[in-house]
């Protein structure tokens, strides 16, 4: 009832009632200064009244072709003393020889019609104050109400109160560096005379940039939080609109409502939205995503020193911004917020535990182990599905096997349990997978063989679940090139057992070539070739992918392909290698992958007891000028020593000297494409 009286109060609000009553009384005012007491006859009829002498005043109106009729008496037919009729032009005449016949006692007058001017500048009018009406209820409808028709040029940021829940540093998990960054922006808002009393300027603008889902905005909201004051949040393509000039005005509103409830924090989400390069749009200088970006770097450069009024942003993108949003003075600091190592994943998991009845057996560091990669969304996401799989299978707890079914929900999809396998398919996909299990525990640098499944999910038929254990963030020749092989692992197994290869690999052997290609034009691994970087990666504004402009000439081009394949065929020949050499163990697990469907880590490393691994490669020289050193490392001292390894073996923690690009995180190989995943 409630919502019934308010729909009823915003409808003799709004604007439609004056659309539906402004024609009504137009018509009604129409239809009394017409005149309702006047009858029309027909021609006949006319021309009867006429003859029967009852016409006491007649009226030509030439330029309508009517003829008013005042009679003695009321018309037998209408009941009215005042009529009129229409006749055509070519009848004239006799209408004015019948109009002489009757000779009216009170005579005749010819007319020349005048156009009314009241009603003349109503017909001009009236069209244009419908359109008018028209418009104004549009805007207020996408304005969200009729107060704030012309208000579009306003900022729609979304201020957070005191009074709605905050955030606090507490609340954040995953993210150490980023918050010790961020504590600096607290304490200037909370007491800036504190750094102005040295002379130190605090940075107007800090950029947050990272993967989606790994905690930008909730890091701005907890500096919010933690200096307590007022918060504006908006998005990036809030800025922009239809209209031209909209998105400057909004800036400038946005930054004089911040400035005048100062100290405040500003926090646009989705800059690349509205940052972007200049000179890419399709309208030039004139473009309205250009002009507002002019106004935006013209008010971040307008802070004052003492306006204390930082300016937050977010972006996945941050290769996409304008140079000049990011020079000292605008964006002076930008913190990268990557995925979270394996103490961040336990710190984030233990936050969105919090609430959710967890089994005592319950390790939150395997689960932190089993999720390389994950961000901090995805890590709450595998608590969410957790505990709606419990909920689902009437549980109180949520225990270890809904938290492993969550994961692989996350990895590549839920369970396709309907998709039923032909006996000979699905012992094909098992010696598929065991051949990927197979080929990574017979070589010397790839990370144990941790789950093995061919239960179909998602799009792939199944999958090999390869973890590391513990965090890296370089990897080596040897390393990649056992990536490569454990790749084509599956396929080399369907061709060894079956002499029939599936469709099936399609997936690992795009991984595998993209590998061994970086090996050669990215990573300098080539000794043909040396350490050059070949090909130039480039974004598009409109496709908003990379794509890569190829920079060296034919020759080169054939040598790039020569080493690319020569790289893939040393990897399946590894592969084959390994499985004819443990071509009994490969038996084996297929055929507990028949039975069981999945295995866990514990039951892969029991089969794998027997395995035979292959012989160490050799040294790999980038040049035979350039032998390899015989003098070894130093080891690493005592008292810097991070990876609790005792100095007389074990290996060695990377520095950051050595730390080179970051490799994608290991996750699920699957048979067929498996969407989002990463490299095993």
């Amino acid at each position: 009832m409630a919502q019934t009286a308010s729909k009823g109060k915003r409808f003799f609000k709004g604007p439609l009632l004056y659309l539906i009553l402004a024609p009504l009384i137009v018509l009604l005012g129409w239809s009394l200064l017409s005149g309702s007491g006047v009858r029309e006859v027909t021609t006949q009829r006319g021309f009867e009244l006429l003859q029967g002498g009852d016409v006491t005043k007649a009226e030509i109106i030439d330029g309508d072709q009517r003829v008013n009729l005042t009679l003695d008496k009321a018309d037998e037919k209408t009941g009215a003393t005042d009529v009129y009729f229409y006749y055509v032009s070519q009848r004239g005449a006799e209408v004015v020889s019948a109009v002489d016949e009757a000779a009216p006692k009170d005579g005749y007058t010819d007319q020349v019609p005048q156009p009314n001017a009241f009603w003349s500048l109503m017909g001009f009018i009236l069209p244009l104050l419908l359109i008018g009406l028209f418009f104004w209820w549009m805007l207020s409808s996408m304005q969200g109400g009729g107060s704030r028709v012309m208000q579009f040029g306003k900022s729609r940021a979304k201020l957070i109160s005191k009074d709605m829940p905050q955030v606090t540093f507490a609340d954040v998990a995953g993210a150490d560096e980023a918050v010790d960054e961020l504590h600096e922006i607290k304490d200037f808002l909370q007491d800036a005379s504190r750094f102005q009393a040295v002379g130190a300027r605090i940075p107007k603008g800090v950029l947050l940039y990272g993967p989606p889902g790994t905690g930008k905005t909730l890091l701005a909201r907890a500096v919010a939080g933690e200096a307590g004051v007022p918060f504006y949040s908006i998005s990036g393509s809030d800025f922009v609109e239809m209209f031209v000039g909209v998105g400057a005005s909004r800036v400038r509103d946005l930054f004089k409502e911040a400035k005048a409830n100062a100290p405040a924090i500003i926090f646009v989400d989705e800059i690349d939205a509205v940052g972007q390069r200049r000179g890419q749009g399709m309208g030039g200088g004139h473009d309205e995503r250009e002009q507002t970006l002019n106004q935006l770097l013209v008010e971040m450069d307008g802070f004052d020193a003492h306006t204390n009024v930082i300016m937050i942003a977010a972006t996945n993108r941050p290769d996409m911004l304008d140079p000049a949003l990011l020079r000292p003075g605008r964006f002076d600091r930008q913190i990268g917020v990557d995925a979270p190592d394996m103490k961040g994943r336990k710190a984030i998991l233990e936050v969105h535990a919090k609430g959710k009845p967890l089994s005592k057996n319950v390790d939150l560091d395997v689960v932190a182990r089993k999720t390389p990669g994950f961000s901090g969304a995805d890590l709450a996401n595998v608590l969410n599905e957790a505990a709606l799989l419990t909920a689902r299978s009437n549980a109180q707890l949520i225990d270890n096997r809904a938290l492993d079914e969550a994961i692989d929900r996350v990895i590549a999809g839920p369970q396709r349990r309907t998709r039923v396998m032909k006996d000979h398919e699905k012992l094909m996909t098992a010696y598929h997978e065991g051949g990927h299990a197979l080929v990574a525990a017979a070589l010397n640098h790839t990370d144990p063989v941790t789950k093995i499944t061919i239960l179909p999910r998602g799009r792939a038929l199944g999958y090999t679940m390869v973890i590391p254990l513990e965090d890296k963030y370089s990897v080596t020749r040897n390393e990649l090139q056992d990536q490569i092989a454990y790749a084509l692992g599956g396929r080399v197994a369907e061709e060894l057992v079956f002499h029939d290869p599936t469709t099936g690999a399609g997936n690992d052997i795009e991984k595998a070539t993209a590998t061994a290609r970086k090996m050669v034009t990215e990573y300098g691994m080539s000794a043909k070739l040396g350490p050059v970087r070949l090909g130039q990666a480039q974004a598009s504004p409109y496709l908003g992918e990379f794509g890569a402009t190829r920079d060296y000439s034919e020759g080169v081009a054939v040598s790039v392909d020569a080493e690319v394949r020569a790289i893939i065929e040393q990897a399946h020949d590894e592969a084959y290698r390994a499985l004819v050499l443990n071509r009994a163990v490969l038996d084996r697990l297929a055929g507990e992958l028949m039975e069981k469907e999945t295995l866990d880590h514990l039951q892969v490393a029991e089969i794998f007891t027997d395995v035979v691994k292959l012989p160490e490669r050799g040294v790999w020289l980038s040049s035979d000028g350039r032998p390899v050193s015989d003098i070894p490392p130093i080891e690493v001292p005592e008292s810097v020593r991070t990876d609790g390894v005792s100095a007389d073996g074990g290996p060695l923690a990377p520095s950051p000297t050595d730390v080179g690009a970051p490799i994608e995180p290991a996750r699920a190989d699957g048979v067929t494409d498996i969407p989002g995943s990463a490299e095993s």
